[in-house]
C-alpha cells in the first residue's frame, strides 16, 4: 500500500447534501484514511471554468495501486469536481 495526498476543489454552488454525497463517494474508494481537513469556501487564484471561489478538501490515505485507477477516472468523469490534485507522497 502506497501513500498519496489528495486536494478537491467543488463548485460552491453544491448544497451541504450533495457536497458530502460526493466527498463521501470519493472516500469510500480510499484504502485508509489517514487524515482529512476540508478547507471550505475560498477565492481561486484565477478563473476555473468561469468560477471564482471553490470549496477546498484534502485528504492524506493509504491505497493499493490499482485502485488510484478508479478514483483517478471518477475524479475526471465528475462534473462538481472543478479541479484535483492526486499525489503519491
Amino acid at each position: 500500500m502506497n501513500k498519496y495526498a489528495l486536494t478537491l476543489i467543488l463548485k460552491t454552488d453544491l448544497d451541504e447534501k450533495a457536497r458530502k454525497e460526493i466527498l463521501e463517494s470519493v472516500t469510500k474508494k480510499f484504502g485508509k484514511l489517514e487524515k482529512e481537513e476540508l478547507w471550505g469556501a475560498k477565492d481561486l487564484a484565477y478563473p476555473i471554468k468561469h468560477l471564482k471561489k471553490g470549496y477546498y478538501a484534502h485528504y492524506f490515505f493509504e491505497g493499493e495501486p490499482s485502485s488510484i485507477l478508479s478514483i483517478d477516472k471518477d475524479l475526471k468523469l465528475n462534473e462538481n469536481i472543478i479541479r484535483y490534485l492526486l499525489v503519491r507522497v
